[in-house]
């Protein structure tokens, strides 16, 4: 049964407000990822270590995870188009704050303010995706909207990376904020409101957030997801002490990233909607292999951009998880999708941490790959921990069906 928003909607008029939502991931992805392909210079610029910098993407992720279900609760009453109008400015200004930072106190702070409403704008974006489709499309729409994420992985963060070296770093969160009010532009020209749209209050949506298989889902993403960034955040550096490529080469090992996530994306979704929840475990054992595959690819340039290429895939997790959340946090999606992107900047988070652990031990760039399958191998743990309580409960809600 469609929404009565989508029953009001030509199919034109569904495709631009996908493309608005759209060019709010495209925002969001391109200043989530920039400051990994630029770790050097933001280094050199701010006189501060590679892991260090680390720690401003963690600043970033922490602000995701805190700024997630707090904006999510605080806008539930809201209308959607009006709470993603006032999520994508608030992005803006955290990105033009974080190109004046001063130093590296203040960036810390900055990416942190940026994080806040980062969740909260995809989760609102992907219920109105799905708002839009038939239930069984509800996947593949969501797919079409975290489009815009994974095309900036392979335009928006090469585009930012070269940016920063030819002029500053600074250039790169400046970009980021235009194209953050450019989507306010677009959300306001092509969303229309939509009052008949359910609304919960706040302590509503927090009861129903609390049940096992949501936060077994996000335990997954906050886990199974570390690895992509384990590699990610350390790719730049990796190629040049490993690969031993010149800086030039950065953005074409980022764009094959970034291809990997738009074919990931896609499989996802799509995968997502023959499988349901047991596509997970295929994409996790995935993630598993070209994890392990990474360490022994870094060597030369020509095995190392099929390998990035193949880690950009690990993306594929986002719409099945997204859309796995939407089936079990009934009364709560507002929340539970928002606390996907929560869950996966855990996962941004924990992934660097590691990393810069295992490389500050000594252990080597390429130890990120092996640090990051041991994350998916634990993130399989939790789905089958979660798939053996559905399947225990499953003969249970068919008796109290009957």
């Amino acid at each position: 049964m469609t929404s009565p928003l989508a029953q009001r909607l030509s199919p034109r008029a569904i495709v631009l407000i996908e493309l608005a939502l759209a060019m709010g991931g495209f925002a969001i992805g391109t200043g989530e990822f920039a400051i990994m392909g630029l770790m050097p210079n933001v280094a050199s610029g701010l006189g501060i270590s590679e892991p260090q910098v680390g720690h401003v993407i963690s600043s970033y992720a922490l602000g995701v995870v805190v700024g997630a279900p707090v904006l999510a609760i605080l806008g539930a009453r809201l209308f959607r188009r009006h709470l993603l109008l006032w999520l994508m400015g608030f992005f803006a200004l955290g990105n033009f704050a974080s190109a004046l930072a001063p130093g590296y106190g203040s960036l810390m702070l900055f990416r942190f303010i940026a994080g806040l409403p980062h969740g909260a704008y995809f989760g609102v974006a992907m219920l109105v995706a799905a708002s839009m489709v038939a239930p069984d499309q509800r996947a593949k729409a969501v797919a079409r909207v975290l489009a815009g994420l994974t095309v900036a992985m392979l335009i928006g963060n090469p585009l930012a990376t070269w940016l920063g070296q030819w002029l500053s770093w600074r250039w790169a969160f400046a970009l980021v904020g235009a194209i953050a009010l450019l989507t306010v532009a677009l959300v306001a020209l092509f969303l229309p409101l939509d009052r008949s749209e359910p609304r919960q209050a706040p302590m509503d949506e927090i009861r129903a957030f609390n049940r096992p298989q949501v936060w077994l889902s996000l335990l997954i993403g906050s886990i199974g997801f570390a690895g992509m960034f384990c590699v990610f955040a350390y790719l730049a550096p990796t190629l040049l002490e490993v690969t031993k490529v010149a800086p030039h080469y950065i953005p074409f090992a980022l764009a094959a990233f970034g291809l990997g996530g738009i074919v990931g994306n896609l499989v996802g979704g799509w995968l997502f909607d023959r499988l349901q929840f047991r596509a997970v475990a295929w994409l996790l054992m995935w993630s598993t292999l070209v994890l392990l595959v990474f360490p022994l690819a870094a060597g030369s340039i020509w095995t190392v951009i099929p390998s990035v290429f193949a880690v950009g895939t690990m993306v594929s997790l986002s719409p099945a998880l997204q859309t796995r959340l939407m089936d079990v946090a009934t009364g709560a999606q507002t929340l539970a999708a928002a606390s996907n992107h929560a869950a996966f900047n855990i996962a941004n988070a924990l992934g660097p941490w590691l990393g810069g652990l295992a490389i500050s031990a000594g252990l080597g760039w390429t130890s990120t790959g092996y640090i990051g399958a041991a994350t998916a191998v634990c993130g399989l743990l939790v789905f089958a921990w979660s798939w053996r309580l559905e399947r225990r409960a499953a003969p249970q809600t068919a008796a109290t069906a009957a």
